[in-house]
């Protein structure tokens, strides 16, 4: 099987260079500053529970090539030693807003028919793919974990957990690779409830952006848990309302999370041991946004929620204002979460 992984940020490169490090055949595809690193340099895999993997990385490596245009990536593939195979599938990690052009530059350099797995944030990509690349097979899948660029060319799993991806013949194939490779996956018949879920926990990352703190400090600060905690509580409403029953990924049910984050901190600290589980240098990827002066998926998740409570026919106040917050955030600026919370309202 040969793999090509779209999008060369935190979540992409841990993927790639976790499976290149166990063997697989792998063309890793992004911006000329974000791969230029990497192919010079090759790539640096490391996790906290003590994993560290080095692949090297160039035009023709056995395992990890790399390219800056998915065109390149596939003329690649046609003059290697597998001459004439089409690549089978195509891991999607570039951002929610860069969906559409994504799938389009797929449907012009792949052939009909190629595979595509999402392992995107929010809830709304597949669709996106399925519109803008009707004759290509899409699929839904989750990332749970955090992943940070220690350089660029070093990422760093930060936390814990397990990837989902829709089931099918090609992707049970494709999870046994990601076992093989160390990454924890699975399949799933319902990736709209997985999905939501993963949004639930994805509500702290505008947060965490707007705190400028690392995830654990963010997490400590009962004011900026008690917003995480109205962002999941609008949510709820909206889930429930549209009858949709969100799978648990964290320690508690997704009900129940709201008002574990409420607690005060010396009961949240014993309770919460788990959740607090990570890295000290985790971040969220919406930080790492703002840093470098990208547009952010605020849309794909607090939008996600405004939208569907606006069909459902609940409100989602809290989630709107923070889009709106984002939008207007100027970098540098940070939030106290009481500042935050002013802001918000609660």
């Amino acid at each position: 099987m040969n793999i090509i992984v779209l999008g060369a940020g935190a979540i992409g490169c841990y993927v790639a260079g976790r499976l290149a490090a166990a063997g697989e055949r792998i063309t890793l595809v992004g911006r000329p500053r974000t791969v230029e690193p990497i192919a010079l340099s090759g790539l640096t895999v490391t996790d906290l529970q003590g994993f560290k993997a080095h692949v090297a990385a160039d035009l023709s490596a056995k395992h990890l090539s790399i390219a800056s245009n998915l065109k390149l990536a596939t003329q690649n593939l046609l003059h290697s030693q597998v001459a004439n195979v089409q690549p089978t599938v195509v891991l999607l990690c570039v951002k929610g807003g860069a969906t559409v052009d994504a799938a389009q530059e797929i449907t012009d350099c792949c052939p009909a028919g190629t595979r595509i797995v999402s392992l995107q944030n929010g809830v709304d990509n597949v669709t996106r793919i399925k519109t803008a690349a009707p004759q290509m097979q899409a699929f839904a899948g989750m990332v749970p974990y955090n992943v940070v660029m220690k350089t660029a060319s070093h990422v760093h799993r930060t936390s814990m957990g397990k990837i989902y991806i829709e089931q099918s013949a090609i992707t049970t194939e494709l999870v046994a690779k990601f076992n093989a490779a160390g990454l924890r996956a699975t399949t799933s018949n319902d990736m709209r409830a997985v999905q939501w879920g993963k949004l639930l926990l994805n509500v702290n990352n505008p947060v965490n952006a707007l705190s400028d703190l690392p995830l654990r400090e963010q997490l400590l600060n009962r004011d900026f848990r008690y917003v995480f905690a109205t962002l999941q509580l609008e949510a709820l409403a909206a889930l429930k309302a549209a009858n949709i029953v969100p799978v648990q990924l964290a320690a508690v049910k997704p009900h129940v999370m709201p008002y574990l984050l409420k607690l005060p901190n010396f009961i949240f600290t014993r309770i919460a041991k788990k959740m607090l589980r990570m890295d000290a240098s985790a971040r969220s990827s919406m930080w790492d946004d703002f840093q470098l002066g990208r547009i952010t998926e605020v849309e794909d998740i607090c939008g996600a929620i405004v939208r569907l409570a606006k069909q459902a026919g609940t409100q989602a106040p809290c989630n709107a204002a923070m889009c709106q917050l984002i939008a207007k955030h100027t970098k540098g600026h940070r939030f106290t979460g009481q500042e935050l919370r002013l802001a918000l309202k609660i």
